[in-house]
């Protein structure tokens, strides 16, 4: 099986995430590709978490479930609990309600923080209410993953 890669137009491997897609401009979700997706996907599931806030291991920003397998995700996926132009994936509840919320660190964490995406693809859909949050999400996924693959970037507060 074929390698999936995680990659965005928008920036690349471990460079900085352009103040657009941060909340300190627009907070658009970057359009992201998916290269190396095997035949069997049914859909797929992203993920994004700051890796770099003290409190707590990882914070999540942005769930979104059953996404359909496809090569390009577009930039500026809407708000809302579900998404028909997407397949019908749901936004579950992270940083971000049911919806993209970007890098924005607080005032007191003037350091650099690490944000990954994590695609993961995915043997089915699930069956999951909007109301989940990482923890569910990741139990759902539990015995379904096929392939995943990340993508880093970075922010520093201006």
């Amino acid at each position: 099986m074929e390698t999936l890669k995680l990659t965005s137009p928008a920036f690349a491997e471990g460079g900085s995430i352009p103040k657009r897609h941060t909340g300190f401009g627009e907070n658009l979700s970057p359009a992201l590709c998916l290269s190396g997706l095997c035949d069997a996907a049914v859909s797929v599931t992203l993920v994004l978490d700051d890796l770099d806030v003290p409190f707590c291991k990882t914070y999540c920003h942005w769930l979104v479930w059953n996404l359909p397998p496809v090569a390009e995700l577009p930039e500026g996926i809407p708000h809302g609990s579900s998404l028909p132009a997407l397949g019908n994936a749901a936004q579950g509840i992270g940083y971000g309600v049911h919806r993209y919320r970007g890098p924005y660190p607080p005032p007191f964490l003037r350091t650099l923080h690490r944000y990954v995406f994590r695609a993961y693809a995915l043997d089915c859909r699930l069956n999951l209410p909007s109301t989940a949050r990482r923890r569910t999400l990741m139990k759902a996924m539990s015995g379904h993953i096929l392939q995943e693959a990340s993508l880093l970037g970075t922010f520093l507060r201006p």
